[in-house]
């Protein structure tokens, strides 16, 4: 396993990966021991570029999850467009699951960013809550960016 640090607006973020697959994005932690292959170059490139507002979509290989009901959820969740949302209801409604478990997809998701959890919300528009970084503060903060880049 390898892992190197962006330093971002919203703060540090640690990138993993294994030979073949990015398999985690951890806001707000870092390592000084750093082994980056080049996957992990082309992931902080990337990132770097969507921080910048030159990247919406993300083209990296991405460890698959260990259910195939949680890689439908993170389909869902990743066709979410840049500078838009969905509600945990729509996201359900859309792959027959319910809202409580689109939530616990987001609330797993091991890849914050890469696969957009924050662009998903509670009924009615309520930010609703993130884990990453500072949690709801850092969640507005990525919406808009999102939304100044559009």
């Amino acid at each position: 396993m390898s892992h190197a640090t962006l330093q971002s607006p919203i703060g540090p973020i640690l990138v993993s990966a294994n030979d073949s697959a990015l398999t985690g994005v951890r806001i707000g932690q870092s390592d000084m021991a750093e082994d980056a292959n080049p996957l992990l170059r082309e992931a902080l490139r990337q990132l770097g570029a969507w921080f910048d507002g030159k990247l919406d979509i993300f083209d990296l290989p991405l460890e698959p999850l260990t259910s195939p009901r949680g890689e439908v959820h993170r389909a869902a969740i990743a066709a979410i467009p840049a500078g838009g949302t969905a509600s945990y209801g729509e996201i359900a409604r859309r792959i027959s699951s319910s809202p409580r478990a689109v939530g616990q997809a987001c609330r797993r998701n091991p890849l914050p960013i890469i696969v957009p959890c924050h662009r998903v919300l509670g009924a009615g528009g309520a930010i609703g809550h993130y884990t990453g970084g500072e949690g709801v503060k850092t969640k507005i903060w990525l919406l808009e960016h999102e939304r100044r880049k559009g």
